[in-house]
């Protein structure tokens, strides 16, 4: 499974970014979809998850700001970022599961300036 992630860039504090996922096969199978990311110096931490059927999870850090949201016909998931922080900046990475194996796409940087 390849995931191509893309949609990261340079906004001000306040902005808007949406970021996308696309996978190299049907993500309908695939039993979760969740973007990562990893600030300069930390662990890499969960942001927000779907699962196949529906239901979402976001860390409280983005809570009321972020949204996750899939699209099976196109095998992508996108992460809508709202009100953007500069604690937001990090690289931000997606994953999926498939039965038991958890794949990775590249990252993507997002640099919230203030």
């Amino acid at each position: 499974v390849q995931l191509q992630a893309s949609g990261g860039g340079l906004v001000q504090a306040e902005g808007s970014l949406r970021l996308s996922c696309v996978a190299s096969e049907n993500i309908f199978s695939f039993n979760s979809m969740t973007w990562y990311r990893q600030a300069p110096g930390k662990q890499r931490e969960l942001v927000a998850s779907v699962i196949a059927g529906g239901a979402t999870a976001y860390a409280n850090s983005v809570k009321g700001r972020f949204t996750i949201s899939r699209d099976n016909a196109k095998n992508a998931v996108y992460l809508q970022m709202n009100s953007l922080k500069p604690e937001d900046t990090a690289v931000y990475y997606c994953s999926a599961v498939q039965r038991v194996t958890r794949h990775w796409g590249q990252g993507t940087l997002v640099t919230v300036s203030s």
